[in-house]
């Protein structure tokens, strides 16, 4: 493509003041009034653009982009006041006179308009450094949808008429990219706390802090694509090992070494699958060695033992880490002569562990500066030789938004690393779990990274990190809120997410029940939670107050115990589809948790905020209601950890009967047919049906043309080998399906050691293609069966058992053609 320029030219604007533009490596720099405005085209599809006043010239590196400009083919033009910047992929036009942008495909289709004089620069004295507020406004198509800036506890899926205040908190984390329904994405690069809006006349992001206007427009083509490019921008998704995807038991928290090597047993027992157990806080000792990343606690007195018992037993241990010290803590003794720790308000509150906090006798604990990259240096030498020399196999890093508690407006004026902390508030998790992250990586390659976290900035997705929501109540208007959640975080291009199964303030629970998990009201909030849990990217049980463990809640033969143990064997049935799923996120830039506006153009869907789909073939429909038991509405306030009650918690004790059969509304998008999950019926797309459920079963609908594949019955995820999986296809339209395997744990797989294997499905034919095995790496299975099943005719899929007599094939990595 021939590149043309237009150099220099100048302009009379409004103001009478002269305006020029000139070319640059990547794009163009122009002057319009009193500010530069820079348009750089970091690939085809995506655009930055950067302004600022003319006498305020300004260095920014991003905390979030990594990637660097492409040389890119571009064809300027200049028409009257307006210039216009063509790559193949975007036009981009710039006025000269109002410094207004607007985006178009390479058709010519509007995307995207910035607003006439829609930039503001306000000075602002951040602690001592001149600097302004900033502010960009633009005008949407009235019936686009938008999504994403992170997770929210709205009850909302889309952000249209929504005013968010994006300051990192506990349950709330926020990531400044937006996808729209139109196929662009837009990133506003900027940390400092943050406002957007969108009203019927604007939409706009305004920031406390900004030397300059930063953000970026890319054009995807749908969400998928623009999930994708934002990717491309901050960095790829690492592949998650296969034991993050079985189960996670925690709570707050296990005493002693002891109990936490006795639950893994309990479990192991009982015949109940188990990946994970979690350790939280307090393995330190008192709250003065706050995080000292050492087993200071007399309950404790053997870690290495502790770690080896659960290793013994086929189990992976994660530990809670947090982001702050206690006084009495080597790190804090280390950090604070060198001006590496943040002097605010954050927990605990007491030095003492009695509640509530003892405020007479405060703690001393004060969040370190993660923006230091010396600060980094220091966190990991302790936290390796404390806990990473141990065999320790994840990090639960808790407050890393951090906690910001009796919050005064002058803590923004501390000073970190890169300025004012108000300057750089919203990435403290982005730079905390990086430099967990980059260290680790640094030390080791023999075992993936793994850190359960509780905030997210832009760019987090890089650093092998799945983010909790936070310390939500336990109240089913909390599990409605946590399905949107979810689904705004994962279209925020972080795809790993999770929630703590149960929610975790409980206590009104307690009220009239010597045990929580026998009131009926918990039981079924939990069960129809752990249910929605097993069909995000990690299934983690987790709280306070009540005990989450299945034995809490029954013996086998109980309809809840029941219920807990078929869904936790279901999600490890699932596990070949869940790992295949982790390489489409890692090779191919997809999404676990998707918004059904993702896969379908049905305007029913666009603000649909209780069903989405599971990879690209499951429809989850979680039960949101109570069915069984009368629904309280419970709030909890996380700073003083009580809850207030409003209405009766169930008190029917056993005279809830839940083998009761019930039935809850679906709506199935348009535009291909569905397979229930359990009785196998196809239903037509494009409608709302009464699904019949009970208390261990939630709607799951499989769509039409998907090929999945199930695996066998284990107590961990890698106790038996893949080497008779069965293969269920649903028919009604042509499919295909790549099955992923590797080591399982480490970086081998970005040398190339893994191996694919390619299903296909053409329908009308009723032909099944199994293609030749790529790849390799050591104990690739060279010789396998699979049971290959086509659903329908009638067929039912009771307890996940086979579904219709099936065809067994041999396969030895070479193509075969199965007519089924």
């Amino acid at each position: 493509m021939k590149r043309v320029f237009f150099v220099a030219l100048l302009f009379a604007a409004a103001d009478g003041k002269a305006q020029s533009f000139q070319k640059t490596t990547a794009g163009i720099s122009a002057t319009i009034g009193t500010n530069k405005v820079e348009l750089q085209f970091y690939t085809p599809s995506i655009v930055h653009v950067l302004k600022s006043p003319i006498d305020r010239p300004f260095t920014k590196k991003s905390l979030c982009v990594i990637a660097a400009p492409q040389k890119v083919a571009l064809v300027i033009v200049q028409k009257e006041d307006v210039v216009h910047l063509k790559s193949g992929k975007i036009n981009v036009s710039i006025n000269l006179k109002s410094g207004e942008v607007l985006y178009a495909t390479n058709k010519g289709e509007q995307l995207l308009q910035e607003q006439p004089n829609g930039v503001t620069f306000t000075p602002f004295d951040d602690a001592g450094s001149n600097t302004f507020k900033v502010s960009q406004s633009f005008t949407l198509d009235k019936d686009e949808a938008i999504y994403g800036l992170g997770q929210q506890q709205r009850g909302k899926l889309s952000l249209r008429n929504a005013k968010i205040n994006m300051v990192q908190g506990n349950t709330d984390d926020y990531v400044p990219f937006l996808v729209s329904t139109k196929g662009y994405g837009l990133f506003w690069d900027n940390y400092s706390p943050t406002v957007f809006e969108d009203k019927p006349e604007s939409t706009s992001f305004k920031s406390d802090v900004g030397d300059c206007i930063d953000y970026y427009f890319m054009l995807g083509g749908n969400i998928d694509g623009s999930i994708a490019r934002m990717r491309e921008l901050t960095g790829q998704v690492p592949l998650f090992p296969l034991w993050t995807f079985g189960y996670w038991q925690s709570k707050e928290r296990y005493k002693s070494q002891n109990e936490l090597v006795g639950v893994v047993k309990r479990y192991r027992d009982l015949g109940v699958p188990l990946d994970g157990i979690i350790q939280d806080w307090q393995y330190w000792g008192n709250n003065y060695l706050w995080n000292a990343m050492d087993f200071l606690n007399p309950e404790f007195s053997n870690p290495k033992k502790m770690v080896d018992d659960i290793h013994n037993q086929n189990a992976h241990l994660i530990i809670s880490i947090w982001n702050s010290f206690g006084p009495q803590t080597k790190q804090f003794r280390e950090m604070q002569p060198k001006g590496m720790l943040l002097n605010f308000g954050t927990w605990p509150q007491s030095g003492l562990e009695t509640w509530p906090p003892n405020r007479e006798y405060p703690s001393g604990v004060q969040p370190y500066d993660p923006y230091n990259p010396e600060a980094r240096d220091i966190y990991w030498k302790h936290l390796q030789k404390g806990l990473f020399s141990l065999g320790i196999d994840g990090w639960w890093m808790d407050s890393s938004e951090p906690d910001h508690l009796d919050f005064k407006p002058a803590d923004f004026n501390l000073k970190t690393y890169l300025g004012s902390f108000r300057k750089v508030r919203n990435a403290f998790p982005l730079m905390a779990v990086g430099g967990v992250s980059d260290h680790q990586r640094a030390a080791s390659s023999d075992k993936r990274i793994f850190i359960l976290t509780r905030s997210a900035f832009a760019g987090q997705q890089r650093y092998g990190a799945n983010t909790w929501s936070g310390d939500v109540n336990s109240s089913w208007q909390s599990l409605r809120n946590q399905i949107p959640a979810g689904l705004n975080f994962s279209m925020s291009a972080i795809p790993y997410w999770n929630t703590d199964i149960g929610g975790f303030f409980a206590s009104a629970y307690n009220r009239g029940w010597s045990e929580g998990a026998k009131n009926p009201s918990f039981q079924e909030l939990y069960v129809r939670w752990l249910q929605f849990g097993a069909f995000t990217p990690m299934m983690r049980s987790h709280g306070t107050d009540i005990p989450r463990e299945i034995y809490n809640f029954g013996k086998k033969g109980e309809p809840i115990f029941d219920a807990i143990a078929k869904t936790i064997n279901l999600r490890y049935s699932l596990l070949p589809y869940i790992y295949a799923t982790a390489w489409a996120v890692t090779n191919g830039q997809s999404t676990f948790m998707r918004a059904l506006v993702m896969d379908f153009k049905d305007k029913k869907v666009e603000d649909m905020n209780n069903e989405y789909l599971f990879g690209k073939s499951i429809l989850v429909a979680p039960v949101v209601q109570a069915q069984y038991t009368s629904e309280a509405i419970l709030k909890s306030d996380a700073e003083t950890g009580w809850d207030k009650k409003d209405g009766n918690t169930d008190s029917k004790g056993s005279s809830v009967n839940f083998t009761a059969a019930k039935s809850t509304k679906v709506y199935l998008p348009g535009g291909t047919a569905w397979y229930d999950f359990w009785t196998n019926e196809k239903i037509n797309g494009g409608q709302e049906i009464d699904k019949a459920t009970t208390i261990d079963q939630i709607p799951l609908y499989i769509r039409s043309g998907s090929i999945i594949p199930f695996g066998p019955q284990v107590q961990y995820a890698t106790e038996k080998k893949w080497d008779d999986l069965e293969i269920r296809i649903y028919p009604g339209a042509n499919g295909n399906f790549v099955l992923y395997e590797d080591e399982n744990d480490n970086y081998n797989y970005e040398k190339g050691l893994f191996s694919t294997i390619e299903f296909s499905w053409e329908d009308s034919k009723k032909r099944l293609t199994i293609n030749d095995r790529n790849g390799d790496f050591p104990g690739l299975l060279q010789k396998r069966t699979f049971n290959i099943a086509v659903v329908g005719n009638g067929s039912n899929n009771i307890d996940n058992k086979a579904v219709t007599a099936g065809r067994l094939v041999s396969y030895i990595g070479k193509k075969l053609v199965v007519k089924m």
